[in-house]
Formats: C-alpha cells, structure tokens, sequence
C-alpha cells in the first residue's frame, strides 16, 4: 500500500490538474465510514457526492457484481442483454414515463434529453423550435451541451462560446417563465431542488406553471434529478414531492450504487422521436452495470429505506435548524431528506477543514454553504455525531468572524 505522499506525488506529476483535492486519500469503506490509508476514520456526510447512497462494501451489491462480473461485463448494445429490459421497464412503471435510454453518467443523460426534444422540436414545428430556457443558478455538468444550461460564469468562463438558443429565468419566478416561454420553446430544464447552487427548492407553484407552459408551447418539461433524484429527497423521484410530472427526467449519481451510469426517462409523446442511429452509446446499460441497478432499486424497496430517509432526513433538518438558531453565521438550513445545506454568513472552508481533521465529511458549494449529502443508511446517532462537530467548528468560526470584526472596526 503507498502512503498518502507517495499517492499525492504521483497524481500531482500526471494528473490533469483539475481537482482541488482534500488533504487525504482513501482505501477502503464500510457501511456510512471510509477509512484512509492511514486508518483513520470518517463518517460520510457527502456519498461520493450524493452517489454512495448504500454506503460502502453493502453485502447485496459487493454479491451482485462479483456473480455479473464472472458472467458478463460489457456487451455492445448490438445485441440484447438480460437486465436492460428489466431495469427499464422498473424505471418507467415507477415514475410514470414510457421509454428509458441508458448512459454512463448524469451529464449523457442531459446530453440526450437536449438531443431529444430538439429533435422534437423539428419534427413537430421546423427547424426554429430549438430554443431551452433553464433557471439561474443552475449546474447540469460539464460537457458542452450541459455547460450551456449551466447559469453559473465559474463553470462556462473561458469556454465559450456556448451553445446557442438557451435564455435563462430566475427560479420560482413565474412572470419571467412566462415572458420567456415563445413558440421556439421546444424545452424547459430544471433541478427540482437546485444542488451544486446551494440547496434551493423549486415551489410547486413555479412547476405548475412550467407544466402549464410547457403544454400550451408543445415543448418538453425535463426535470435534472441527477442530484435529488432516485431516493435522496425520500421519494424515489423528486418530482413526487412537488406534484407535477416531467416530459423527461436524467438520473444517475446513486443508481447502481457507485458504478458508473445514468439514464433519461421520456414520455412516448417525445421518445418517439429519437428513431435506430439518432443517438447511442458504447458503454451505457451494460449487463453488469443495469443487475446493479436492479439491486439497488431491490434494497431501497426491500430494505424501506426511504422511510429511513424521511424520517432521519427531518431529524437532521431539526438539528441544523438548531444550529441556525445557536449561532449567528448560521444563516439559514434548507433541504429535505439526505439532500441538506446550512447557509453561513462567512466562508465555510475553516469550518470543512476542522470537521475533516475530527472525522467528518461533507464539502462546500458556493463558497459558504455547508451541503450534507449523506448515505441513506444514516441513523440518528450519526445526525447527533455530525453536528457535535459541526457545532464545534461553527463556534470557532463565530470566534473568529467577531475578532475580525473588532479588528477592523
């Protein structure tokens, strides 16, 4: 086993730089703990970021790939395999749609889904019904398709150009929906609950809308659940919360319990559209990554865990309410089952770095919002240990933020 320097040392020297690591490097995990090469553990409040749903080493899952992967790993989508057909028909009965496509991640899936109702958008009104309007502050990831969704200058700076025939509208605002909402619309794209920007709800209100525009322009409402989605908010989808159905929703992150895949789900109305050589993949729903899947889906319903989520997701809504009501740079608590932020008023680094050296893991998104994403498998005696650590490194931090203050005033 290489000691963390060494494994530092090598990445640095042939790694595209593209990731601000954290200082440790991990070798094994079990159940909501990871544990580093040194052997210290931590308690997992970020999953992989919101992936590691199960947690780590789930004996079911380590089963499942060990049986597929001596029989079959990757076939080409040439040929039929045994889950595909099972795994979509799981995914369509649940949610409500007709038609699944299989990717290797969440941003295939918004790639597809933008190809999708373009390529409804021409069959149905011409060529000029291109036009997808999406929210601001919003992330769909990092390929270029998704990138132009993306209303975050950090993410789109020195890529452009985008592109083209995308406008964006403040979330929950519904007269600018409307204003944006002409007969070129062949799409609305949206996070339910808006992840990478820091934890915000759409209200049911504003989804209404997107729905009722959606249908009067003949354009594709797609809900992002990429993040949200497949158990996190304590529904398997998050629209099941909100009461309004999509056209089309992406998914990945926690779907095959860490190996890689996502999916778009879609109406027949839109699906249709996308005919044998308009669109594909070499790698998406292969047989071992689609009997994952199936098991996941198995463990969630067969092991209830999302009661588990629902009910420790409050517990732990309660506990951060506390926190904000504690400590004066604890601005704000938001989210819903394993899906949560605490907004401060100062940067949150400090506060990642002291829980990281206690043990406790869960990273920042916006520079000052705190976002737990924790596995499904966390009780409320790992609520209680997280935020003894959280309130720890909150007081330091207010500690800090009023020294400062008195030394500038």
């Amino acid at each position: 086993m290489p000691t963390y320097q060494e494994i530092v040392e090598l990445e640095q020297q042939y790694l595209l730089n593209t990731y601000a690591r954290y200082p440790v490097a991990f070798d094994r995990g079990k159940g909501v703990y990871l544990y580093a090469v040194d052997g210290k553990r931590y308690l997992d409040f970020l999953s992989g970021l919101a992936v590691n749903s199960l947690g780590y080493s789930h004996p079911r899952i380590v089963k499942a790939i060990r049986e597929q992967s001596a029989r079959l790993i990757h076939l080409s989508n040439l040929f039929y395999n045994e889950y595909q057909g099972q795994l979509a028909e799981k995914l369509c009965r649940k949610s409500g749609l007709d038609r699944a496509f299989f990717t290797n991640s969440g941003t295939e899936a918004i790639e597809g889904a933008l190809k999708l109702v373009r390529a409804a958008g021409h069959a149905t009104s011409g060529p000029n019904k291109t036009m997808i309007v999406a929210l601001e502050n919003s992330f769909h990831g990092r390929t270029m398709g998704a990138l132009a969704l993306t209303a975050q200058p950090k993410y789109r700076q020195g890529f452009d150009p985008m592109l083209e025939g995308v406008r964006f509208v403040p979330r929950n605002d519904v007269a600018a929906l409307q204003a944006a909402m002409d007969e070129n619309v062949c799409g609305i794209v949206l996070e339910p609950i808006q992840g990478e920007g820091g934890i915000y709800e759409t209200t049911p209100d504003f989804l209404q809308a997107c729905r009722r525009f959606a249908d009067q322009r003949q354009a594709a409402l797609v809900f992002d659940e990429i993040q949200c989605g497949m158990g996190r908010t304590g529904k398997l989808f998050a629209f099941e919360h909100f009461g309004v159905a999509p056209d089309v929703v992406c998914i990945a992150k926690p779907m095959a319990a860490g190996f890689p895949m996502g999916a778009f789900l879609s109406k027949e109305s839109f699906a249709q559209f996308i005919t044998p050589g308009r669109h594909g993949t070499t790698f998406g729903g292969g047989p071992l990554a689609c009997r994952v899947a199936l098991e996941y889906l198995a463990i969630i319903e067969e092991e209830n865990l999302l009661e588990r989520v629902q009910r420790v997701g409050a517990y732990l809504s309660q506990k951060l309410q506390e926190l904000v009501e504690k400590f004066a740079i604890a601005k704000e608590a938001r989210g819903v089952g394993m899906i949560q932020a605490l907004q401060l008023t100062v940067p949150g680094k400090p506060i990642l770095a002291g829980a990281m050296a206690d043990g406790l893991l869960f990273n920042i998104t916006q520079d000052t919002v705190l976002r737990l994403l924790p596995p499904f498998l966390i009780e409320e005696k790992h609520v209680d240990s997280a935020v003894r650590i959280l309130k720890r490194h909150l007081a330091a931090a207010q500690k800090a933020a009023r020294q400062a203050n008195v030394a500038t005033a």
